[in-house]
């Protein structure tokens, strides 16, 4: 019942900025982290950054002082800020919700289907 949409990804060169958005929807109560993760090809998913419902953030040190990630709760909704982009954050971004409670009870994840971000001149 509960589906994560991204959007906001494309082709960007080195230095720009893209801002990523990932939609829920579904009979949401609350949802305690919500994060971003991406993967290059030949490489492991790795977590980008996390916020949880109270708003304390995680970054990759890779990413530290260039992304901002931010939530809004009452949308269940959550954004990736990413500037001084560079080749190397090139990947898939998946958008993750952690522990989501709905109406039919339980904790559950759920991940989105990625957006590709391509830094590249």
């Amino acid at each position: 019942q509960v589906q994560l949409v991204e959007s906001g990804g494309g082709l960007v060169q080195p230095g720009g900025s893209l801002r990523l958005s990932c939609a829920t929807s579904g009979s949401i109560f609350s949802i305690y982290a919500m994060g971003w993760y991406r993967q290059a090809p030949g490489k492991q998913r790795e977590l980008v950054a996390s916020i949880t419902d109270g708003g304390r953030t995680n970054y990759a040190d890779s990413v530290k002082g260039r992304f901002t990630i931010s939530r809004d709760n009452a949308k269940n909704t959550v954004y990736l800020q990413m500037n001084s982009l560079k080749p190397e954050d090139t990947a898939v971004y998946y958008c993750n919700a952690d522990r989501v409670r709905t109406m039919a009870g339980g904790r559950k994840d759920y991940w989105g289907r990625g957006t590709q971000v391509t830094v590249s001149s």
